[in-house]
């Protein structure tokens, strides 16, 4: 109607005297630019060199951990310690989290392996003196502490209790696994290592940030042991298959039947009762009945021992290897291996012995420099592209002089939302290569149609800054707008995204404003005064023609 005809038509005129001097300004601006191209060109290097200054103020990350609403804990207590013992210590715990940690939504608990520790000790680490907690927490909009504020309360109650020997807390989620920082001790003596690993996680404790450190390789563990004597044996008539299965019966037990009951199925285990199987006494009086229908107790035939068994031997490339392994809590994993590798250097490490700083931090590295090379790949295809396009190695030069600008709206952005850099923020800085030249595209190629049509070197430049001053904003802006929901998400799972949003959008604001000042000063340096020399040839040859 016409009151919305009216209703455009007068906004129109109100913003087109604003674009109008905008890009007036900026004219004006382009023609200083051009004149002081020395001043420019020095301060836009400047800028950029120290830009890298603020490097030591970001800290680095292999993947940003994000708060998905699950802890998982394990817990180590006393080697050997009885199950009823484990599974009183679970109590207190369930206790704890019941009652500090309203939060909480669903928990599950395993304790030791016995027939109370339930389905979940199928998929853990299982041992008479492990207990497993897996947690699941209320959406993130509804609680006020996050995950990582309930997993460093929790660790502190942990430490009070005297049975937990070692404890591990774990907050990532989706298959990924925990970040930490792995020390790797190569070395073939036991003692050698499993006292440098002692003497590497005391200085790792002291550390700030620095949670659930561990050694992978446990305490030797006892057991028990029967000894059969085979002379009594053979005069008793029985073999060690039948005396081992005669004990294997009383002790684990030996499924008589099946109790059916409203369709279900309960197995029945006839076994000792406990307080007959619960010492070496009690195995030694267990009574094993041979073919001729003698009762001979174990004691007769052999003797229990009690033993200790040795660690599990790890190797890693054909090595024996025991790890110190740490989890960061308030620190980046980058800032976390700097200060671990400070406490290896300052041990002495005995001869024969090496160590590596892996884990996690190690495949933080390895992305890294595949990221870097896909860095340089990806500039070398741009400019591949530019050169066969612009039929000239110059002119993609000078388009790509936005492209170290962008790193320096990557390094100002991260600096300035405190984001680290991780593979995910990495990776937003490679997609910046092919985003950025666009504009600078759009912008030179315009200024050579405008030298094409007869404008002189330094008009034809600030012509087209103006011309090209509203493509240049618009595209940059809509990919700026379109990049904000990720940089500006807070939902569950949102921390490992919003890094790419955060360095693209710092990348292109900052490279936007390098297009526009910095790239046709480049332009002009690198061209000659006048028209385009490839006009400049049609003219002559043109003249030459008609000359002859």
């Amino acid at each position: 109607n016409k009151r919305g005809m009216y209703h455009r038509f007068s906004h129109a005129s109100t913003i087109e005297p604003l674009l109008a001097r905008f890009e007036g300004f900026y004219e004006k601006t382009l023609r200083f630019a051009l004149r002081n191209k020395k001043m420019v060109l020095t301060g836009s290097l400047v800028l950029f060199a120290s830009s890298f200054l603020l490097l030591k103020f970001i800290s680095t990350d292999f993947m940003p951990e994000s708060d998905e609403s699950r802890i998982t804990v394990s817990v180590e207590l006393t080697t050997g310690l009885r199950v009823e013992e484990t599974m009183k210590v679970a109590r207190e715990l369930e206790r704890i989290i019941g009652e500090r940690y309203p939060e909480v939504m669903i928990m599950a608990a395993s304790s030791g392996t016995d027939d109370a520790g339930g389905m979940m000790a199928m998929f853990t680490q299982r041992g008479s003196n492990i207990i497993n907690l897996v947690m699941r927490l209320l959406p993130i909009s509804e609680r006020e502490r996050t995950i990582w504020d309930i997993a460093d309360d929790l660790r502190r109650q942990m430490e009070q209790i005297p049975e937990i020997v070692e404890f591990s807390v774990m907050t990532t989620g989706g298959g990924m696994g925990a970040s930490t920082v792995d020390v790797e001790i190569f070395g073939y003596d036991f003692d050698v290592t499993s006292s440098l690993a002692e003497e590497i996680k005391a200085g790792i404790e002291a550390i700030p940030g620095a949670e659930d450190v561990q050694i992978s390789r446990k305490d030797d563990r006892p057991e028990l042991q029967i000894v059969l004597d085979r002379k009594k044996l053979a005069e008793n008539g029985l073999n060690t298959a039948m005396v081992s299965s005669a004990i294997r019966n009383r002790v684990a037990g030996l499924t008589a039947s099946l109790l059916r009951e409203e369709g279900d199925e309960y197995d029945i285990i006839v076994r000792y009762w406990e307080d007959f199987r619960s010492s070496i006494s009690d195995l030694e009086a267990i009574t094993i009945m041979n073919p001729m229908g003698n009762k001979i107790k174990l004691t007769e035939i052999g003797e229990v021992k009690e033993y200790w068994n040795p660690p599990n031997i790890e190797r890693k490339r054909r090595e024996r290897i025991v790890t110190v392994l740490a989890v960061p809590s308030g620190i980046s994993l980058g800032d976390l291996a700097s200060e671990i590798g400070n406490v290896v250097n300052s041990v002495d490490l005995p001869q024969g012995v090496m160590v590596n700083i892996g884990g996690a931090y190690e495949d933080m590295t390895e992305s890294f420099m595949d990221l870097g090379l896909l860095l340089l790949i990806s500039i070398i295809l741009v400019f591949l592209v530019m050169a066969s396009q612009f039929e000239s190695f110059v002119m993609p030069f000078v388009i790509m002089f936005s492209i170290p600008f962008s790193f320096t709206g990557v390094i100002l952005a991260l600096f300035i939302t405190n984001t680290t850099l991780s593979v995910i923020a990495a990776l937003g800085a490679v997609l910046l290569i092919g985003i950025v030249v666009k504009n600078g595209i759009v912008l030179i190629d315009y200024i050579n149609l405008m030298r094409d049509r007869g404008y002189l070197l330094n008009e034809a430049i600030a012509k087209s800054g103006r011309m090209r001053l509203r493509p240049v904003i618009m595209t940059a802006a809509t990919t700026t707008l379109a990049m904000l929901p990720l940089a500006l998400s807070r939902g569950e799972g949102s921390e490992i995204w919003s890094p790419m949003g955060i360095t693209l959008i710092g990348g292109l604001v900052f490279s936007t404003a390098v297009t526009l000042v910095l790239v046709p000063v480049v332009y002009g340096i690198f061209s000659r005064r006048g028209e385009r020399d490839k006009l400049q040839k049609i003219r002559n040859k043109f003249t030459f023609i008609n000359g002859k």
